[in-house]
């Protein structure tokens, strides 16, 4: 039962959560020191780093939970989605269960079959990103190989077994957090024997047999001959302690997917189906009919493929991936959370240079990239090639905008010239004034959710001309919509610390109305620097203007508009103009000036 309650944080945990939470309160960086915290042992401070990773892992996620995730970064592969989402989500569920029943004496049961994962589909659908986007999610380490530079152990080539000694260094050498982890060995189709054995046969098959303990529970040493840093790793720890210690890594619950492209495997399959009397009656055609005839294909269909029956036992649950048409190419790049668009953005974003596109433009990249038959790839070696003159020659020409637009993807350097020619055509820059509105209406659209709980946790920061300044911002930098949200937050509390501690210096109780926030709010982002600093620059003066208006009239108390954050000096100068139009000197006062 204990899992089902969060784990009590220990001292340093407590300390850092404190920290962040006086931060966000407050306004400061604080870091919070118990007077109570004693030196640890290296040893035993090295053993509490190592073992944290585990309690990070979200072993409690729900099929449909993760569904929706995948959803927002990966186009088509329903199917696909729907399987890796449940049948990981089960997987991990499983093992929380199986560490629930452990504390009670309960053993794993004997002959427990994995939910090992084969996909199949072309290149370029998707197959790598899924399951890299689930291990992020997840939290647990990814670790990703090519099955045809592996070669059974006695052979030139890589061990299969490297593959789970490359978990540990992505877990940062905490073992038990590798041991959850996640081994995705790509081109699995390549090491299929073509059922002789001559040639390279005896290593496919040989590669298939050294996979099937660690996709099933092996212990693997981490100290192998061929690994210069685990056997040095080996002295330094008989130095240190005089023993011989046995590092090993179990694969019990590391999940393995396998996936390729399996060209043929739907011959078969269809070949089966047709001796049955089940089959479709059509020759395999197209792509969709190769789809079709795989969601059909069956263990002896991978047998028949050049697959031992072993290894197709050890990957039970099976996910197709479809090929990606035009339109799913183009909706790709409409995906406001697309690696390809929002990389590019960021290579010109590094040069101060804003770049869009156009709608016609991401429709004929898609048809463009379709034509190089590589699925998703082909949309980036195509934006490379429309793009990289312009990369290349406009940091140096001080443009600081760029409209992807029809003509560009079909003539790239007569439209780079005519940009030289004439930067300031007022055609260019409503086509840019054009694209950014569009960008950001489909912004507002897909983070509404993202919205609505900021808005919710948070009702008086996030007016709606706050939530714009937010999503300007992504618009602008490309940055994190969450990580915008929460730094508003930070710098809304830093601006009412300010005049907390403003009144306590100078005994003026001042406050910042809803307007000069958010001008606040935005020339800290825009600048990079706290809102602290800002109400520091703008109000040195303050003090000495409020003291001069508060012996005339004795006012303590002053709401600041945003035109004393946007002309801080002249908003001031004509404040106590003011403040002496209401209070003139009297007659002894002016002789005491002169």
């Amino acid at each position: 039962m204990a899992d089902d309650y969060p784990k009590f944080p220990d001292q340093e945990e407590l300390e850092k959560e404190i920290g962040e939470y006086l931060s966000k309160k407050y306004g400061y960086r604080i870091k919070v020191v118990s007077p109570m915290a004693t030196a640890q042992p290296k040893e035993s401070a090295d053993m509490a780093k190592k073992s944290g990773g585990v309690e990070k892992i979200r072993f409690d996620m729900k099929p449909e939970e993760l569904e929706a995730y995948l959803d927002q970064f990966v186009i088509r592969q329903d199917e696909a989605k729907a399987v890796l989402a449940t049948k990981i989500s089960t997987h991990y569920n499983r093992i929380r269960f199986q560490r629930r029943r452990s504390r009670y004496g309960v053993e794993n049961p004997v002959g427990r079959i994995k939910n090992n994962i084969l996909l199949i589909g072309p290149t370029g659908v998707g197959k790598t990103y899924l399951v890299k986007l689930i291990a992020q999610k997840i939290g647990v380490p990814f670790v990703k190989g090519d099955a045809t530079k592996f070669s059974e152990t006695g052979y030139v080539g890589g061990d299969v077994e490297d593959l789970v000694r490359e978990l540990v260094v992505e877990a940062d050498d905490d073992i038990e957090l590798a041991e959850y982890g996640i081994i995705y060995v790509d081109e699995v189709d390549k090491i299929a024997s073509s059922n002789h054995y001559i040639g390279p046969d005896v290593s496919r098959t040989g590669v298939q047999r050294a996979l099937l303990k660690p996709m099933e529970e092996t212990d693997v040493d981490l100290k192998v001959p061929h690994d210069p840093v685990s056997q040095i790793q080996a002295i330094e720890q008989y130095r240190k302690t005089g023993k011989r210690e046995k590092r090993t890594v179990n694969t019990r619950n590391i999940l393995f997917i396998m996936s390729g492209a399996f060209n043929g495997l739907a011959a078969i399959a269809k070949k089966r189906m047709q001796k049955q009397g089940i089959g479709f009656g059509a020759q395999i055609q197209s792509r969709e009919d190769d789809t079709k005839y795989l969601r059909h294909a069956k263990a002896e269909d991978l047998i028949e493929y050049g697959f031992e029956s072993e290894f197709v036992g050890r990957l039970p649950v099976v996910a197709v991936l479809e090929p990606l048409e035009v339109e799913d190419l183009y909706q790709i790049l409409k995906n406001v959370r697309n690696p390809i668009i929002q990389g590019k953005k960021e290579d010109f974003r590094s040069y101060g240079i804003d770049i869009k596109f156009e709608d016609d433009a991401l429709r004929l990249l898609a048809e463009k990239a379709f034509e190089e038959k590589t699925g998703a790839r082909g949309l980036v070696s195509v934006i490379e090639k429309v793009l990289l003159s312009f990369e290349k020659r406009l940091p140096s020409s001080g443009i600081q905008q760029l409209v992807v637009g029809r003509q560009v993807v079909l003539t790239p350097e007569e439209e780079l010239a005519r940009l030289f020619e004439n930067p300031d055509d007022p055609r260019t820059l409503e086509a840019y004034d054009r694209a950014l509105e569009e960008e950001r209406l489909a912004l507002q659209e897909q983070v509404a959710q993202q919205k609505k709980k900021f808005i919710e946790s948070y009702p008086w920061v996030f007016s709606p001309d706050r939530v714009d300044l937010v999503l300007d911002y992504h618009l602008k930098t490309g940055f994190p919509i969450d990580g915008i949200f929460d730094e508003v937050i930070l710098m809304h509390n830093q601006v009412r610390v300010f005049e907390a501690d403003f009144y306590e210096k100078h005994g003026f109780k001042i406050s910042f109305d809803e307007e000069a926030i958010s001008e606040i709010i935005k020339g800290a982002l825009d600048r990079e620097t706290t809102a602290t600093a800002i109400c520091v620059e703008i109000s040195n003066d303050f003090d000495y203007g409020f003291k001069l208006i508060s012996d005339r009239s004795g006012q303590r108390r002053f709401v600041l508009p945003k035109e004393a954050v946007v002309h801080h000096g002249t908003y001031l100068d004509e404040l106590i103009r003011e403040n002496y139009r209401q209070y003139p000197l009297s007659p002894s006062e002016m002789k005491t000036e002169v």
